[in-house]
């Protein structure tokens, strides 16, 4: 099954820089993304000119492309009184239309420009994000809020622009899977063991969140 979804805002890269945040702690990382003209070319590992620092949690084939909702960063502009413009949440694609938070594992995106992504996963916040922005308790935040954005994995190659329109694809399982915010509060709190049979056997999810839900299941 097939919907209309959103429209793609914006196509946001950035490179690896070392930081030092404002709690003075110092890392290299590649959080600080900016929007960018014309079409970015997305392979298998993601979007051409944007490095992924740490690939134990962000990037590789299971997290290549990174989205959030215009409507998730303007409660985020709220929150904090500031602008949050795209690429600052560390998002390579600023959505419109289109609730990503409350995509289901599994659902295909498909671009008019030709690219076809696979949602895989919610993205899990970290000391960089809260360092970054300079908000002492944007993990706590950012995970209560349930507004964690999508990770997706690459299905068909190509190339991606603003402005392109994006439709749903959800298979009867993709109907049936958690969302990306589902999956992040189950990661986070304490999961029941019917949750992680449903998690341990979701085969489009990310494989270290499959990992976690057996090894949970076993110790049990």
């Amino acid at each position: 099954m097939r919907s209309r979804g959103g429209r793609v805002v914006a196509v946001c890269v950035g490179e690896a820089r070392d930081v030092v945040h404002a709690d003075g702690r110092a890392e290299r990382t590649a959080i600080d993304k900016r929007a960018v003209d014309g079409a970015v070319p997305v392979g298998a590992e993601g979007l051409d000119g944007d490095t992924q620092v740490d690939r134990r949690f962000h990037g590789g084939v299971d997290r290549a492309v990174y989205a959030y909702a215009q409507m998730d960063a303007d409660h985020w502009a709220a929150a904090l009184r500031r602008d949050v413009l795209p690429g600052m949440l560390g998002e390579n694609l600023r959505v419109d239309g289109l609730d990503v938070s409350g995509a289901r594992i599994g659902e295909r995106w498909h671009l008019s420009g030709g690219v076809v992504l696979e949602v895989t996963a919610p993205r899990m916040p970290c000391r960089t994000l809260q360092g970054f922005l300079d908000v002492p308790d944007m993990i706590a935040r950012f995970t209560s809020a349930g507004r964690p954005g999508a990770y997706l994995r690459v299905v068909v190659p190509g190339a991606i622009a603003a402005g392109e329109g994006i439709a749903v694809e959800r298979d009867v399982d993709a109907v049936e899977a958690p969302s990306v915010a589902d999956v992040m509060a189950w990661r986070k709190g304490a999961t029941e063991t019917e949750r992680l049979r449903t998690l341990a056997g979701l085969a489009p999810l990310a494989a270290d969140l499959r990992a976690w839900a057996a090894e949970t299941l076993a110790s049990r």
